[in-house]
C-alpha cells in the first residue's frame, strides 16, 4: 500500500509541476472559462473493442484546461442492473494531460470500476489485492492536417498483473475514421498472448436544432476478431 500512495504521489507532484506554466499563464488572461461539461447517451459502451454492461450507458464529464495542460473526470453508467450486480457497469476516471505542439499529448488516467465491488466500496483503497483501480499511461501522436493519422500507446502500469499494452492506429477521411487497436493482458479474451480487439469505421456529425443550436451524433461499426464480435453503436452528445 505505501508503494501504491508513493507512486500516486510521485504522479500527482509531476502532473502539477508540468501544469504550472500553464497555470500561470491563464491567470494573467482574460478568456472564456476553462471549464467544459456535458455528457453522451451511447447505445452501448464499447471501449477498446470490450463491451460493458451490455446497456445503454450515460456518459458524463467535466474538465478544467488551462492551455495546453487539462484534467478531468469522465464517467459511464450503464442502465441495467442485476441482483449478482445491483450497481450495474460503472466507471469512474480521473486523468491528466499535457499537450506538446498541438501533435503529441502524454497523459494518465486513473480507471476505477466500483460494480465490482459493492455499495459499500472504498474509492481510496490502491491495495493491489483489493482495489478495483487501474492506472495507465498514455501517449497520442495526432498528425497535421495534410496527415490525419494518430497513434494511440497506453500502458498499465499499477493495480495489473499483466501490465496489459494497447495500441490503436486510426485515420480520418472527409467523411468517416478507420481505427485499428491491438492489446494484451485484460483486453483478450482468449489464449492469445497479443491481438486484434477493436477495428472499425466511425462517423459523426451535427443536427441543426435552432440557428445556435446543433445536436452531435455519432456512429460507430465496431468488431473484436480476437473475441469474434461486432458490435452497431450510436450515441448523442449534450
Amino acid at each position: 500500500m505505501k508503494k501504491n500512495w508513493s507512486q500516486l504521489a510521485s504522479l500527482f507532484a509531476m502532473t502539477i509541476l508540468l501544469a504550472m506554466p500553464e497555470i500561470v499563464k491563464a491567470q494573467g488572461e482574460e478568456s472564456e472559462s476553462p471549464i467544459s461539461m456535458g455528457a453522451d447517451f451511447m447505445s452501448r459502451y464499447v471501449w477498446r473493442g470490450l463491451d460493458y454492461g451490455a446497456s445503454p450507458s450515460i456518459q458524463p464529464y467535466i474538465e478544467l484546461g488551462l492551455g495546453n495542460f487539462a484534467i478531468g473526470a469522465w464517467g459511464a453508467y450503464t442502465m441495467s442492473f442485476s441482483t449478482t450486480n445491483p450497481l450495474g457497469v460503472q466507471e469512474m476516471d480521473l486523468y491528466a494531460t499535457y499537450t506538446i505542439a498541438d501533435i503529441v499529448r502524454v497523459g494518465v488516467t486513473d480507471y476505477f470500476f466500483p460494480q465490482e465491488a459493492d455499495y459499500n466500496y472504498n474509492y481510496f483503497d490502491y491495495g493491489s489485492d483489493t482495489s478495483v483501480h487501474v492506472i495507465e499511461g498514455m501517449l497520442t501522436f495526432n498528425g497535421p492536417e495534410n496527415l490525419p493519422l494518430t497513434l494511440t500507446l497506453g500502458y498499465n502500469f499499477l493495480n495489473d498483473d499483466d501490465n496489459s499494452l494497447y495500441i490503436e492506429l486510426g485515420y480520418s477521411f472527409s467523411i468517416l475514421n478507420i481505427f485499428v487497436g491491438a492489446g494484451n493482458g485484460l483486453y483478450l479474451t482468449g489464449n492469445s498472448d497479443f491481438g486484434i480487439v477493436n477495428l472499425g469505421i466511425s462517423s459523426s456529425k451535427k443536427i441543426a436544432i435552432t440557428e445556435n443550436f446543433s445536436l452531435p451524433i455519432s456512429a460507430a461499426l465496431i468488431t473484436n476478431p480476437e473475441a469474434k464480435q461486432i458490435h452497431l453503436v450510436f450515441g448523442i452528445s449534450f
